[in-house]
């Protein structure tokens, strides 16, 4: 049975960070890019987290030693406002999917999220990743919002929706 640990990236991650990210966009809907991101773009992007204190975090099997997902937030929006909201992501390599890992990465997010004292936390999910969906609701997000065909993605009209965990309460 593999071991994974959870920490916090490091530069050396990023390769492999953009192979599961690069990946999705290639194949999947979970993120509506349809560019492929350079090395560059991910180590701005990695920058820009520390800069303003955002968690990166990645799951490793360490039976390989293999990044195998990882997971973020950033500000919701760049309105000032909004500086207590802050939007997460989570990405697994598909090898890695529906062993928990999404849900121990969510709750790690969490976590940090609460200690930074943010007031909410905001998902954004294709109406069609019913599994990401019902992670977030055993974990008490609501869903608040559906916005249909908001976005494209290999030709199709996507759904999107939006779901909340308000921080502050017990």
């Amino acid at each position: 049975m593999n071991q994974f640990l959870i920490r916090p990236a490091t530069v050396e991650d990023l390769e492999r960070i953009g192979e599961i990210y690069n990946q999705e966009i290639r194949g999947g809907t979970a993120t509506w890019n349809y560019t492929t991101h350079t090395m560059a773009e991910f180590q701005n992007w990695f920058q820009h987290l520390q800069k303003h204190q955002f968690p990166l975090l990645v799951v490793e099997d360490q039976s390989s030693g293999k990044v195998i997902g990882y997971a973020n937030y950033d500000q919701f929006r760049s309105i000032q406002g909004f500086y207590k909201t802050v939007e997460h992501s989570i990405f697994l390599h598909p090898d890695y999917t529906g062993q928990g890992l999404g849900k121990q990465l969510l709750l790690r997010l969490i976590d940090i999220a609460k200690n930074q004292g943010m007031h909410v936390m905001v998902a954004a999910i294709d109406s069609e990743n019913t599994a990401s969906i019902h992670l977030h609701q055993k974990l008490d997000f609501v869903q608040t919002g559906y916005m249909p065909q908001v976005g494209e993605k290999f030709g199709q009209w996507r759904d999107l929706v939006l779901m909340q965990l308000n921080l502050d309460q017990p």
